[in-house]
């Protein structure tokens, strides 16, 4: 991957906020849940949790990013020398869910992800909290067999994790976006045994951020805008046997272009476009336990080079309801 960086101080920020583009959102239409979708035999009304039950999940998460920025750098007067600058980011996120079906056609979820980063090229790590989501998922109508199930979600992210506007980013790495978001959108499965075809639209509001007094480029940045983000995917979930299903999934992330005011000028920076091709394996491993892995790469030049994840079911004494 190679990125041209030309003069502005506010770029490490908006390679940051590229990167964060396709972090995984529990509310997403994503091959997990498609997958236990293709293990249910039986017909439910509803294929969210039922009233009052509690689920527990933990999800391991790598990726890697590799990038070069090109930086012009003034060696003299009105002498200007080309530096490459590599990097090699890897990021490891240990990340635990819990959901509660409030009624049978609502459920609450909540994960709390725990983030290493390391820069390999750079020799950079951090380990700590990453960004708190909370979640709501409705499902308005009773899944009728043969008929498209849809499913309404909202989304809240809180800025629980090391801001990358708190740091200095020439020595340090942050866990988190520094921002609150806002999100909102429709999920679609469609059941044609053995197969499950889902996919999802949803729209994100990054608030702003202000307060800020970062120097950056020898300039005090004072706010950033985010910008809002579109969010698409689709795919579909295959059944193997009774105890394997595969599924291949396709997930694509707009951001619109960002603001940041110094406290001199104001400038925008350019929208970011992510791309991944995502593939699943899921194993039932008990009656009530199944285990997904997955592996995926990156589309576009903003999206991370290498993906892979974990997720499984935890059973604590005590969690799930009477």
């Amino acid at each position: 991957m190679l990125t041209l960086l030309v003069a502005a101080p506010s770029w490490g920020v908006e390679i940051d906020e590229a990167r964060e583009a396709l972090s995984k959102k529990e509310d997403d239409a994503d091959t997990t849940k498609a997958l236990e979708e293709v293990f249910q035999a039986a017909e439910k009304s509803y294929t969210l949790l039922k009233k009052g039950e509690r689920t527990l999940t933990y999800g391991f998460d790598y990726s890697m990013m590799r990038d070069t920025q090109i930086q012009s750098v003034r060696t003299g007067n009105e002498v200007y020398s080309v530096l490459a600058l590599p990097e090699a980011q890897h990021t490891f996120t240990n990340s635990f869910t819990f959901d509660y079906g409030i009624w049978d056609n609502l459920t609450f979820s909540m994960r709390l992800p725990l983030v290493a980063k390391y820069d390999t090229e750079r020799e950079i790590d951090v380990y700590g909290l990453g960004d708190i989501s909370l979640s709501l998922r409705w499902q308005p109508w009773a899944s009728v067999r043969g008929r498209p199930v849809y499913t309404l979600y909202g989304t809240l992210g809180l800025p629980t994790g090391t801001s990358p506007y708190d740091i200095n980013s020439s020595k340090d790495l942050a866990t988190g976006n520094g921002y609150y978001s806002i999100g909102g959108g429709l999920n679609m499965s469609y059941v044609i045994d053995p197969v499950v075809l889902f996919g999802s639209l949803g729209y994100t509001y990054n608030l702003p951020v202000t307060g800020l007094h970062q120097v950056r480029g020898g300039r005090e940045l004072n706010k950033v805008e985010p910008g809002s983000t579109l969010n698409f995917s689709m795919g579909f979930a295959y059944a193997l046997s009774y105890d394997v299903s595969l599924a291949t999934s396709y997930q694509m992330a707009h951001s619109f272009k960002p603001t940041y005011t110094f406290a001199d000028a104001s400038y925008e920076g350019s929208e970011q476009t992510s791309a991944i091709m995502n593939f699943s394996l899921g194993m039932r491993t008990a009656p009530d336990y199944i285990v997904n892995v997955n592996a995926g790469f990156g589309l576009t030049e903003d999206s991370p080079d290498i993906l892979l994840g974990l997720s499984l079911p935890l059973d604590i004494k005590g969690l799930k309801a009477q």
